[in-house]
């Protein structure tokens, strides 16, 4: 081939592939394929992948709410058949969601789903409802590294392995774990230490380090007090780990405050961090972090409370704060832009501030039966 004619069909590649940069970059915001796979290339942030938030609601519907990837409004959700009342879910791998099934006379179960890649569509799992004896089920947290699904129960913590194909979790010999009397747990995203809220009075944080094989060892010094000055009952409720793994933050439904702790790397032991616990509304007890930004419902007042974490892990209330929306539970999307709630007028998508962490509503509310206490988000 001449130099000429090179140069020509050079050209030809070179102005197809601006035509289809300049389609993809003129576009909006676009959902990926069902496989995941990026519309524009790798790295192009117009193209994300298909987003879903779910939520379990106490009339046994677990449902699936379709998320705008260029606004963060949700659609008209789907549901299936569900446990009524849980109160802990777990998504694992993007690939199976679970829920507790909490049962009194000792017969609590984890009901499982796999989860259609890019349609968010739920199929039970096989062998699902997966029996746990002697057992009152409750919050949930999973350590992907090791395949592992954690369930709160009463006095314990039981450590289940997650098969990675079948999605089918099967408690490992050396469970359950001594714990209190803990309905939430979270885990740092560095899969290094498992943390449970105690409601015994007067209130703790119990610390574990999640070893090779998914046991969890007591760090020292755990239980940590929720309040060392506490003169009441706290009642820790939920608790969650910032994006850093540096501060653990616990909600104190008896005392209307936050406590904050930061984290020992090397150990996961607890230190409260100055000025903790916080200030916060009436009877807090769901809580999410956003970047930077805390959130907790105050489920007394029907409030949010909104605080900006500072670098030692301190708390600061956020300008307009507490704010007017009344949920029962929240979840956050992985970027930390959008904040969902389950309230009595439907489910809320609250659009975060990226700045000043105000909230503001997307959209109108989500027709949805009220009284989600366990939600998610996937993508």
């Amino acid at each position: 081939m001449s130099s000429a004619a090179l140069r020509r069909t050079a050209a030809f590649f070179l102005f197809v592939m601006l035509l289809a940069l300049a389609a993809c970059s003129s576009s909006s915001t676009r959902i990926c394929n069902a496989a995941g796979n990026s519309c524009c290339g790798a790295g192009n942030d117009l193209c994300v992948a298909p987003q879903f938030v779910y939520a379990a609601n106490v009339d046994g519907q677990l449902s699936t709410f379709p998320v705008d990837p260029a606004t963060g409004g949700l659609s008209t959700p789907t549901t299936v058949t569900a446990p009524s009342g849980s109160w802990g879910m777990a998504v694992f791998n993007n690939s199976f969601l679970y829920l507790s099934n909490p049962q009194l006379g000792g017969y609590g179960s984890i009901s499982g789903w796999t989860i259609t890649p890019g349609e968010g569509l739920l199929t039970p799992i096989s062998a699902s409802p997966f029996q746990l004896d002697d057992s009152l089920p409750f919050g949930m947290a999973v350590d992907p590294a090791q395949n592992m699904l954690y369930v709160a129960d009463a006095d314990k913590i039981r450590a289940l392995r997650v098969d990675a194909m079948t999605g089918i979790p099967t408690e490992i010999a050396t469970s359950p774990f001594p714990a209190g009397l803990n309905m939430y747990l979270a885990i740092d995203p560095q899969n290094r230490f498992l943390f449970a809220a105690d409601q015994r009075s007067p209130g703790s944080v119990w610390a574990y380090a999640i070893d090779a094989s998914g046991n969890l060892i007591s760090v020292p010094g755990s239980p940590f007090a929720a309040d060392p000055n506490a003169s009441s009952d706290t009642s820790p409720y939920g608790i969650v780990v910032d994006p850093s793994g540096s501060f653990v933050y616990v909600a104190l439904a008896g005392t209307d405050q936050v406590a904050a702790f930061s984290i020992t790397p090397d150990t996961g032991v607890l230190s409260p961090v100055a000025g903790s616990p916080f200030t916060a509304g009436g009877t807090p007890s769901q809580l999410v972090v956003a970047n930077q930004f805390l959130y907790v419902s105050n489920s007394q007042d029907g409030t949010i409370s909104g605080y900006s974490i500072n670098a030692n892990g301190s708390l600061r209330p956020i300008a307009g704060s507490p704010f007017n929306f009344n949920v029962s539970s929240l979840t956050t999307n992985f970027t930390g832009s959008v904040l969902y709630g389950s309230s009595s007028q439907g489910m809320l998508a609250l659009g975060i501030g990226s700045t000043s962490g105000t909230l503001s509503m997307i959209g109108s509310p989500v027709p949805f039966s009220p009284g989600a206490i366990a939600m998610a988000f996937l993508q």
